[in-house]
């Protein structure tokens, strides 16, 4: 009944629990969009920026110490809620940060009651559910918000793609999948992303692990090969799967890009370490797979062939024409070639400094 009525009281105070740059702690800016929570309890950031996670003690005693014996801990759980990852622990004057969060997470105490999380350069890996728990005495909270991340000011919200690695289709376990996507500047898409997405008209036959673990794959367009013409357009899904050891494609998720993605102008073809070296010398690195969707989704449209760091070859078409992808716009596909070949050019991306 306690935890009932903690519940309650907390969700009378989340409206003024969004703290903007404008606040008293004007040495913490907060360049994100944020929003109330609302009933979804969500905040939303860009890439790159700063963003504040509510939560609040609300004292029903209305009698206050200071923050000596008050406990906060901050953890991130995974996407089928069943493992948590610590953030940040707090306990009185001790405050203690975790793994990727070390050094990039505090808490924000704007007064003694205040225990929201201020998380500083926001990455793609941040995204997903947080859990606050606050303990002082006879007062306690818990509570959960989820964090999006989106593009940056002028940006798409992002973009879902579809990988598969040189092995072929239907070879990597989930874990392996997130490596795969993280590999290219990208996370493992969420089923909300790849609803999104199909909505959107991404339509793709193979099937690929989502990050809550199951496996799905959208059609707009029902065909025999792909589930059969008398099955409705939608996800289509195999339910969860075993994570290590069954094996698919997988749907990443990227945003906004904080760099230049670029094709690098060279006299002639390149193999693909001359590639990764023409990058390098021009200051910037061969361009990630997540990188040229990322570009792509803005607008960046170019006809040439161009290894990327995976060793495969693609280009990004925006604007569907004659002998640059004349049905929809798309980054082409054209494989994992033997990269002794010197039959291509290279994109390149370099990072904002």
């Amino acid at each position: 009944m306690r935890a009932l009525l903690c519940t309650a009281l907390l969700s009378l105070t989340l409206a003024s629990s969004v703290y903007s740059d404008t606040d008293s702690t004007a040495s913490a800016p907060v360049d994100a969009a944020e929003t109330e929570l609302g009933d979804q309890n969500r905040v939303f950031a860009s890439r790159g920026s700063n963003i504040t996670l509510p939560c609040r003690l609300h004292r029903r005693h209305g009698m206050s110490f200071g923050r000596v014996g008050i406990r906060i801990k901050w953890t991130k759980l995974s996407a089928d809620e069943s493992l948590e990852e610590d953030v940040l622990v707090s306990m009185g004057f001790h405050k203690k940060s975790y793994g990727s969060f070390l050094g990039r997470v505090r808490l924000l105490e704007a007064d003694d009651d205040d225990a929201s999380l201020l998380i500083n350069d926001v990455s793609l890996d941040d995204m997903g559910k947080f859990r606050c728990e606050v303990i002082d005495g006879m007062d306690d909270v818990i509570h959960e918000v989820t964090l999006e991340v989106q593009g940056s000011v002028g940006y798409s919200d992002g973009v879902v793609f579809p990988y598969s690695p040189r092995l072929g289709r239907y070879n990597l376990n989930f874990h392996n999948a997130e490596q795969a996507c993280l590999d290219q500047d990208s996370v493992v898409a969420s089923f909300d992303q790849l609803y999104k997405a199909w909505r959107s008209g991404l339509d793709w036959c193979n099937a690929g692990w989502l990050n809550d673990g199951s496996v799905q794959y959208p059609i707009t367009n029902p065909r025999q090969a792909c589930g059969g013409v008398n099955s409705g357009a939608g996800l289509r899904s195999y339910g969860q799967r075993d994570k290590s050891k069954s094996r698919y494609d997988v749907f990443c998720f990227t945003s906004a890009i904080n760099g230049r993605f670029y094709w690098l102008v060279q006299p002639d073809k390149l193999t693909f370490n001359e590639a990764a070296q023409a990058c390098q010398d021009d200051g910037a690195e061969i361009a990630k797979v997540g990188q040229m969707y990322a570009a792509w989704k803005n607008g960046y449209d170019r006809c040439d062939s161009g290894w990327l760091a995976d060793g495969s070859v693609r280009y990004p078409i925006s604007r569907p024409r004659r002998n640059c992808s004349p049905t929809e716009a798309a980054v082409r596909f054209v494989g994992f070639p033997d990269k002794k070949q010197k039959l291509f050019g290279v994109y390149c991306f370099k990072g904002q400094q």
